[in-house]
């Protein structure tokens, strides 16, 4: 299964559905979401996860509403409620209005992420959103996040609206808030390992990069000091010149200040640089 599917099998099993005022908000969470639609009066919920099913007839249930039809077409799980028990659902939501109360923005967030949210493999990049019906239900929920510290953005597309991050702080906040404990701890095992591999990746790039340019100003100043040998100019260099030209046609890999302590009198970086600098100018 994929990271989503896990995520949403974790909150699809949450034994929290003995606060009623919680069931209706994480129901309203599934109906702001893209992924619920009415057909000829009848509201329908479609989904891949058969445990995200099990959780929408659970919320119905809880809710007093029994009779529905799930059915499969494809890869997804289909939840058709009938007529007049969605008439019920319309009613109790004509007027409905979300509380302040922390339990039940977590059950509506929830609800908006089983309905119509989805996760990437973190170790493939860090992406989570939620594909809703209106722009209203987005700035809605951007608001109710932002009271908690967790940022997201909204991303407008034809006939819907998405919220969403990349940042993997934000998907591990966003996912402790709506009750996918044992999945953050899985998402954070990753992001650690993931940001090690890269702070690994960026030192040998960075030491790769480093090397290559050692080398590459090695082999310029080696073929300076060869012109010099060629045109009959190395004899007449002064000693301290001869040593050092010597000493890096020698040890090509060295590195300025490794060549400074092989001089028998020892010098710094800055004055290696300098005398190699001058055989240069001295072969053009």
């Amino acid at each position: 299964m994929s990271f989503s599917s896990d995520v949403k099998e974790e909150l699809s099993k949450l034994s929290n559905l003995a606060n009623k005022e919680c069931v209706k908000a994480e129901m309203y969470g599934y109906l702001c979401t893209i992924n619920v639609s009415t057909e000829r009066g009848c509201i329908k919920f479609s989904t891949e996860s058969e445990y995200n099913i099990n959780r929408f007839s659970k919320l119905l249930k809880n809710l007093n509403v029994f009779k529905y039809n799930i059915d499969i077409s494809g890869k997804n799980f289909n939840i058709t409620i009938s007529r007049d028990e969605s008439k019920k659902i319309n009613e109790i939501y004509k007027e409905y209005n979300l509380t302040k109360e922390e339990a039940e923005q977590k059950a509506y967030i929830r609800g908006i992420f089983l309905g119509g949210g989805s996760i990437n493999n973190p170790n493939n990049k860090y992406h989570i959103e939620a594909i809703l019906k209106t722009r209203e239900n987005a700035e809605n929920i951007i608001e109710i996040l932002n009271s908690y510290d967790i940022n997201f953005k909204i991303l407008n597309s034809e006939n819907k609206c998405s919220i969403y991050s990349k940042d993997g702080e934000e998907i591990s906040k966003f996912l402790a808030f709506i009750g996918a404990s044992s999945s953050v701890l899985k998402f954070e095992e990753i992001r650690v390992y993931r940001d090690m591999r890269n702070n690994v990746n960026r030192i040998v790039n960075c030491e790769t990069a480093n090397l290559a340019k050692t080398v590459g100003a090695a082999v310029k100043q080696i073929n300076a000091i060869n012109r010099l040998k060629q045109n009959g100019k190395f004899n007449d260099l002064p000693d301290n010149l001869k040593e050092l030209a010597n000493l890096r046609v020698e040890n090509p890999e060295a590195s300025l200040t490794e060549l400074g302590k092989m001089l028998k009198e020892p010098i710094g970086k800055s004055g290696v640089n300098y005398r190699l600098k001058t055989l240069i100018n001295l072969s053009l």
